[in-house]
């Protein structure tokens, strides 16, 4: 009789098997993360613009924002009230309205909010200085609510031109800011131009213009204007750690001053060891408040500085004679900022480094002073032990002497009484002959107790 052998189900008519629609899927199971951080690859995606149009954007501080303080504020858009704290999720959220979109991204220390829509007529290149906030697409004062605090607020307009002839282009533009210096830059190695003065205006807004040639790509005008909105989005973020390594440098002078004055005293051994650790104590624990109060900050600094950078080189800038490029700019404006920062982070660093050295050789000077008085002390204890040993000798050989005076006066009483009772006997010299043999027997005793109390149990 032959077995029989079931057929094999291979991974084919598996799939043949499974119900219409259902997708196969010959994986283990998912780590919990990777569906979010394969999705973070398209988080943020660049807008698709159409010129002429205008982004403002605007970046506010979100300490102390939650995500439904901002859903809240979303929901209060025409449209909108739909939206819960749930669809904030995911850190970025587009919005769009009849004419305009409203693009929502929130980052770690702040949250950006982008409108964009059509640019009036009147706004066009070869107006002067146009005002632009009287057609934005959104309630003026709903953008004034918004939670938070302003940290960046630009106004983008991006139109076309032909920019066939930069310096005629460059002269319109300078016109259209308003006549002051700008700086500006040929695009992606001819493909547009940049111009801004980086200047604040009473609004509290900046303004930047991208002048490109008709016909050019919604996707491309998109990528353009988010690099330019995230440099000086970032730009601004890194200079935040100015002013803290401004105000952190009188301290870490006076903290360098405190810490070689303890230097010098523990050198010269001007000062006793309690004081210096009472002072260098106080000295570290500045410096330390300080690291811990600003370590995050100078680090945070660091890291959208190198983001400005790549935001700068990702624009591929060509210069237009006569003018600054944007990256030119701001390098020769941020990067002594950064320096300064980078600076203070590597002194805050360095001084910690010195105070733990510091801390360690006064260290060991008390180690020294201790183990010195643990000497003296030892040998204080061996000369008691010593003393009191020559004491004991001493009130042991008087002891001998008694207690053999007092046996030997026995004896001579013992003879007395025998000399009474008709024994021919002298008790002196009887009781004199014995007392070397009652001193030896003595100290034989004496020496059999000491004996036992020495012996191990």
């Amino acid at each position: 009789m032959t077995a029989h052998t079931p057929p094999t189900t291979t991974a084919a008519d598996a799939a043949a098997a499974a119900p219409a629609g259902t997708p196969h899927r010959a994986l283990p199971p998912d780590d919990a993360l990777r569906e979010e951080l394969h999705n973070e690859v398209h988080a943020r995606p660049s807008a698709r613009i159409r010129l002429p149009a205008l982004v403002v954007s605007l970046a506010v501080l979100n300490q102390g924002v939650t995500r439904a303080d901002e859903c809240a504020h979303l929901r209060r858009l025409p449209g909108q009230d739909h939206l819960t704290p749930a669809d904030l999720d995911g850190n970025f959220l587009r919005l769009r309205g009849a004419n305009h979109t409203i693009k929502w991204e929130r980052h770690g220390e702040f949250t950006r909010y982008a409108i964009v829509q059509p640019l009036p007529d009147s706004a066009l290149l070869g107006a002067t200085e146009p005002e632009l906030l009287w057609a934005l697409a959104v309630d003026a004062e709903w953008l004034r609510q918004i939670p938070g605090r302003t940290v960046v607020a630009v106004k983008l307009v991006m139109l076309e031109h032909d920019i066939s002839d930069p310096h005629a282009v460059l002269a319109l533009s300078q016109r259209w800011l308003g006549g002051r210096t700008v700086v500006a830059s040929l695009l992606g190695h001819g493909h547009s131009i940049a111009v801004t003065n980086f200047r604040l205006r009473p609004s509290g807004f900046e303004r930047m213009l991208v002048i490109a040639p008709a016909h050019t790509s919604e996707t491309r005008a998109g990528r353009i204007s988010q690099r330019l909105l995230e440099m000086e989005t970032y730009r601004l973020m890194a200079l935040r750690g100015l002013p803290v390594a401004k105000a952190l440098a009188p301290v870490l002078a006076a903290a360098e001053a405190g810490l070689a004055d303890i230097t010098g005293k523990l050198e010269a051994r001007l000062a006793s060891e309690g004081t210096l650790l009472d002072t260098l104590i106080h000295v570290a624990a500045g410096v330390e408040r300080a690291t811990a109060e600003h370590a995050y900050r100078f680090a945070a600094t660091q890291a959208y500085a190198t983001l400005v950078h790549q935001r700068i080189n990702e624009l591929r800038e060509k210069p237009i004679s006569g003018t600054q490029t944007l990256g030119e700019f701001m390098q020769r404006r941020l990067t002594p900022a950064i320096a300064t920062v980078a600076a203070t982070a590597q002194r805050l660093a360095s001084l910690s480094q010195r105070i733990e050295r510091v801390s360690a050789l006064l260290r060991t000077r008390v180690d020294i002073a201790t183990e010195m008085q643990n000497q003296q002390l030892l040998a204080k204890l061996t000369k008691g032990q010593d003393l009191q040993l020559s004491l004991q000798t001493t009130v042991e050989g008087l002891s001998i002497a008694a207690i053999s005076y007092y046996v030997v006066s026995l004896l001579l009483y013992l003879a007395k009484a025998l000399k009474s009772a008709g024994l021919p006997i002298n008790p002196e010299l009887a009781t004199g002959a014995l007392i070397p043999i009652v001193l030896l027997l003595v100290w034989k005793a004496t020496q059999r107790v000491h004996a036992k109390l020495n012996r191990p149990h």
